[in-house]
């Protein structure tokens, strides 16, 4: 559970963060040895304020939510998220997701980009329509605004409405549930005079984009208006204490109609739908809510009549938790042989054969994969981890690169340090650290990573190093001197 502090000042120290935290990219045309990101922001216009602070108040969710460290399932969402974004009328903003290690419904928006689900809404949801219908919704919510356009004083309450809604969200990922949402909704109440977060005419705009991005993107909108009156079903049955995700954006008659009459006129582009991918990936978060009893996600999936082909992967999955590693990854290799276009297939594979200490095997499979897929992060970082055992040199290699493409994943930059450090990289790997630090919320503590990068990079006579070293601290300084500051 995360570590919570006192709301209202703590809050707004944290909210600060905003003022100076900037979008890191990669660095152009530099050394092999200095592939770690440089700052700057492809954004102009209003929303770039919005960016820097949504990316602020990302590094603070994760320095203290429970995240949801599924580089498989994120790969999904992300791919959901791409599929969805062209058609939301977001323009050029990029949109980074998380994920929240809690069973609750929920998912959220933050203005600048950010979207977030707990692992709960894929035990929910029961088909990948009903699953997208909500990131929809969640990028109608962006596409329009709806934080900067909340009241004539935007600029004024953005940044405490931001700040109430991310101690909100804390309390309840970290178990406080309806009582967290309250905190959100109340403190923005008061800052917002009398609004909530997202108003009725709010809601039912984010739907109306979201629904002709379904359409757009291949997906039946009336998958949305299922989802309400499933989570009006819901709602009357848990009475008065409904999941946190209805608190913020309550189902109305008049908004399930609106729904409903405005699917039904609308064409759906060339379909697109692949619920047995679905199943899968919400098969691994039914494992995650259920680790203690794993085979409960197995009964599941039967009950709700899954596809085979996920009840078998879980199945698969179940019993490398429980050491049948041979029986698993034979299972897995026979779906690979079934699913060919399936790449989560081979790269569960892979996966099992790392948690197994079979390390040369998982590099054998991510290998044979990313000949196919080089991009597939997944497997990128299941090769990276692999190497680690057998050759830091290599795993560095493939970290840089991925650090470089991904420069907003701390898992990439975590990896990367182990590597750096392995390799007789000492200065590379601290500031490595610094970074995945800074990307978690942990300022003062990359800072003080910074020193030991310096002091390490002095004893190896690396210049280069040194130099980005003295660029990083620059940048840090001015992340703490605005916190300070506000």
């Amino acid at each position: 559970m995360p570590r919570l502090f006192n709301a209202s000042a703590a809050w707004t120290r944290a909210l600060a963060f905003a003022c100076s935290t900037t979008l890191l990219i990669p660095s152009p045309a530099v050394s092999d040895e200095q592939t770690l990101p440089s700052l700057g922001s492809s954004y102009s216009s209003a929303s770039a304020e919005e960016h820097r602070l949504g990316r602020a108040w990302l590094r603070q969710f994760r320095a203290h939510a429970p995240q949801w460290q599924d580089p498989i399932a994120h790969d999904y969402l992300t791919s959901l998220v791409d599929r969805l974004a062209p058609h939301s009328q977001l323009g050029d903003l990029d949109v980074t997701t998380v994920m929240v290690d809690h069973r609750t419904l929920n998912a959220f928006a933050v203005p600048g980009g950010v979207v977030g689900i707990h692992a709960g809404l894929f035990a929910f949801a029961e088909d990948e329509g009903a699953f997208a219908s909500v990131i929809a919704h969640e990028l109608g919510h962006l596409s329009q605004r709806h934080y900067a356009r909340s009241s004539e004083r935007a600029e004024q309450t953005q940044l405490p409405a931001m700040a109430g809604m991310l101690a909100g969200l804390l309390i309840a990922a970290g178990g406080g549930g309806n009582a967290g949402i309250a905190t959100a909704m109340g403190s923005q109440a008061a800052l917002i005079q009398d609004q909530l977060t997202y108003s009725r005419r709010y809601e039912q705009e984010a739907d109306r984009v979201g629904l002709q991005a379904m359409a757009d993107a291949g997906y039946d909108p009336d998958a949305m208006a299922r989802m309400f009156r499933t989570l009006q079903r819901m709602s009357s049955l848990q009475g008065g204490t409904p999941p946190e995700f209805l608190l913020t954006h309550p189902v109305s008659e008049s908004r399930l109609s609106d729904a409903q009459s405005r699917a039904a006129q609308m064409d759906v582009a060339s379909s697109y739908s692949n619920d047995t991918l679905y199943d899968m990936i919400r098969g691994r978060a039914l494992l995650q809510i259920d680790s203690q009893s794993p085979r409960q996600a197995v009964s599941r999936l039967a009950q709700e009549n899954a596809s085979e082909t996920a009840q078998r992967y879980v199945t698969a999955l179940v019993d490398a938790q429980s050491g049948q590693v041979d029986t698993a990854l034979k299972a897995l290799d026979r779906l690979r042989d079934e699913q060919p276009d399936l790449a989560m297939l081979p790269a569960s594979a892979a996966e099992v054969a790392l948690q197994a200490q079979r390390y040369d095997e998982a590099i054998q499979r991510s290998q044979r994969l990313l000949r196919f897929m080089p991009d597939y992060l997944p497997a990128q970082l299941i090769l990276a981890e692999a190497q680690l055992q057998r050759d830091p040199n290599a795993a560095y290699d493939i970290l840089r690169d991925v650090t470089a493409q991904h420069p907003e994943n701390p898992q990439g930059f975590n990896l990367l340090a182990e590597a750096a450090g392995r390799s007789g990289r000492n200065g590379l790997g601290h500031l490595a650290r610094a970074e995945y630090l800074q990307l978690t919320g942990r300022v003062d503590s990359g800072i003080r990573q910074l020193d030991i990068a310096k002091d390490a990079a002095e004893r190896e006579n690396d210049q280069r190093t040194l130099a980005r070293i003295e660029q990083r601290r620059e940048d840090f300084m001015d992340y703490r001197e605005a916190l300070e500051e506000f």
